[in-house]
């Protein structure tokens, strides 16, 4: 099966950081208002999942989720998902070590759709 998302090398190094810290770790691909369209992370259970989220997969453990109308754009679309230097401006974690992490994308092949993973949502 094919992932809808994966983690580069340097943004997994920044998740064992984070875990070490904090425990266990949940990511949601914020929809672009206030903290622009970037991958937060978050202490799990610290951002509340309703019916209107999406768990596209796991990247190192930690699941990631995306509001349902935000995914219907992006379902054609492999997420990528890396840490770069700079503040962000949002509660993600990885803000107080300088570093921000961010979502590149591409489209999937048309093999890699008949493949891809399931989805699950709040109530599974």
């Amino acid at each position: 099966m094919i992932s809808r998302v994966s983690i580069t090398p340097e943004a997994s190094e920044v998740i064992v950081q984070l875990k070490a810290k904090f425990g266990e770790l949940m990511f949601h691909q914020s929809g672009g208002c206030c903290d622009g369209s970037q991958p937060m992370c978050f202490e799990k259970g610290d951002f509340i999942i309703g019916n209107s989220d999406v768990c596209l997969g796991e990247i190192d453990g930690c699941e990631f989720w995306m509001n349902k109308d935000q995914f219907e754009y992006w379902k054609y679309t492999h997420l990528t998902i890396h840490v770069t230097k700079g503040r962000g401006s949002s509660f993600s974690l990885e803000i107080p070590m300088g570093l921000r992490f961010l979502t590149q994308s591409r489209l999937f092949t048309e093999d890699e759709l008949c493949n891809l993973n399931s989805l699950r949502y709040l109530e599974d």
